[in-house]
């Protein structure tokens, strides 16, 4: 073993660390479909191990990532060129709530949900909802800012985090933000929540608590066109309606989500949007008039409104399943999240029936259609050669049709290591060169997150070249 893993191993002590190669296996991968292993996982408990931690990996020029619970969808927790992995799982503290205040703090270890039923009891609530919230920690969804199908309301992380403790990729450890919005100076906050772990290391968070609405209605409706539903959306904005949230989900994806999780979604649909209204009472029983009649003139077959809070209850379970009951149907299954502007979601879903006959592979869809941020989810078999390019090709080509509409290549799950070699498509030369001489000014030795976010100093034809071209290993 070498000196500087002799090192790690002294701040983490025996049992915080892991270094056997069928231990290091399980901190290969993440949700996503690339892989590579680091050298050693070690687990801090407290910001001073991570600095020190930190200050070894500079003083050696060895590589660092940091991983929360691993459920992120495009590489950025998996350590590409090696190196440290910094594990946040015994960082798992909520370490004040002030309600008074509507604030908390937070390790990065806390898992997502865990916040809200904190102060479930007490009337308050923690917003961004990621669709892993039962799984996913703070500190990974403020690395790749995370979102949710509630974010058309209330916005993704960025919105709800007020401060943070860093370690930087020298070791110091700054504070940034404050207790209040809008604190003077530059906004390092917002510049570091959504960073991927390029900048430094999240250690505490500072986050925004939200009082629970008054009234809460969810309601399913049912369309025989996926056009019909789309065109829905775009509808029901423009009647000046906000809903908490609008999800949609397509033919394909209704039977799988309905045959695993029994939540009465029709089999015999061709889409259907769940949407939620939060508020006053009265103010939500008015919206859900207009709702109504924005989804009959767009052609819907039925119009359902959960009459239980059980009922309400089971159509969310069926949304936040719908990853796992893929797994009864695929063995292996690439999803990606591009954005388009809502008026550009039919359009989009026809594109993506095009890729899917044209690279013979099944293709659903469910998405947060209220701020189109889609979800295309691609089945392949990883054992048949091929099939993994072919979806990472198809993946490609959809995300390339994003930006031509207008849109993004990502909305929520990050650039990672997946969508690098987009970045050139969706930012001009002159962008990039700016967001590297930024990061360049935390890192300057790219030794945090090597390989995520931005491409790296190579040829354009290179950086262009898609994954499909590359052939990422199955292991």
């Amino acid at each position: 073993m070498g000196a500087w893993k002799d090192e790690l191993i002294r701040i983490v002590g025996p049992r915080g660390y892991l270094n056997r190669p069928e231990d290091l296996r399980l901190y290969e991968y993440d949700g996503g479909v690339d892989k590579a292993r680091p050298e050693i996982v070690v687990f801090p408990r407290t910001t001073d191990e991570v600095s020190a931690i930190v200050r070894v990996a500079h003083r050696n020029g060895v590589p660092i990532v940091g991983r929360g619970a691993g459920t992120g969808l495009s590489g950025g927790a998996i350590p590409e060129k090696g190196g440290i992995l910094v594990g946040f799982s015994r960082m798992n503290r909520i370490l004040e709530i002030d309600l008074a205040n509507e604030r908390a703090v937070v390790q990065p270890g806390v898992v997502n949900l865990d916040i809200s039923l904190a102060v479930d009891a007490d009337g308050y609530f923690y917003a961004p909802d990621p669709s892993s919230q039962r799984a996913c920690t703070i500190g990974g969804n403020v690395a790749e800012n995370a979102g949710g199908p509630h974010t058309l309301a209330y916005g993704v992380t960025t919105n709800h985090v007020l401060g943070l403790e860093v370690v930087l990729p020298d070791g110091t450890v700054v504070q940034t933000g404050a207790w209040w919005p809008d604190t003077p100076g530059y906004d390092l906050t917002g510049l570091l929540t959504g960073s991927e772990g390029t900048m430094g290391l999240v250690t505490k968070i500072v986050i925004r608590l939200m009082k629970k609405p008054e009234c809460v209605k969810t309601i399913l409706a049912i369309f025989d066109s996926a056009d019909d539903c789309a065109l829905t959306v775009s509808e029901i904005t423009a009647r000046a309606i906000t809903p908490a949230a609008v999800e949609m989900l397509d033919g394909c994806m209704l039977k799988m989500v309905e045959a695993a999780v029994h939540a009465g979604y029709p089999l015999d649909a061709d889409g259907v949007l769940l949407i939620e209204l939060e508020g006053v009472r009265e103010a939500v029983e008015e919206q859900a008039e207009q709702v109504r009649q924005a989804c009959e003139y767009c052609r819907a077959r039925e119009f359902r409104v959960a009459r239980s809070e059980a009922e309400r209850q089971l159509l969310w379970k069926g949304r936040k399943n719908a990853f796992g009951a893929i797994g009864r149907v695929s063995p292996f299954y690439y999803v990606h999240d591009g954005v388009v502007p809502r008026t550009q979601i039919a359009p989009t879903l026809r594109r993506i029936g095009e890729i899917s006959t044209q690279y013979g592979l099944t293709i659903g869809n469910i998405f947060h259609a209220g701020d189109g941020n889609m979800h295309p989810i691609i089945l392949f078999d990883a054992r048949i050669p091929g099939d993994l390019n072919r979806a990472q090709g198809a993946g490609f080509d959809i995300l390339e049709y994003c930006i031509q509409v207008g849109g993004s290549i990502t909305g929520e799950h990050g650039i990672g290591m997946e969508k690098v070699h987009l970045m050139d498509k969706q930012f001009s030369a002159e962008s990039l060169d700016m967001m590297r001489r930024i990061r360049e000014l935390f890192d300057p030795a790219r030794l945090f997150n090597p390989g995520k976010l931005l491409p790296g100093a190579r040829g354009c034809a290179e950086i262009r070249q898609p994954p499909l071209i590359a052939g990422n290993p199955v292991y």
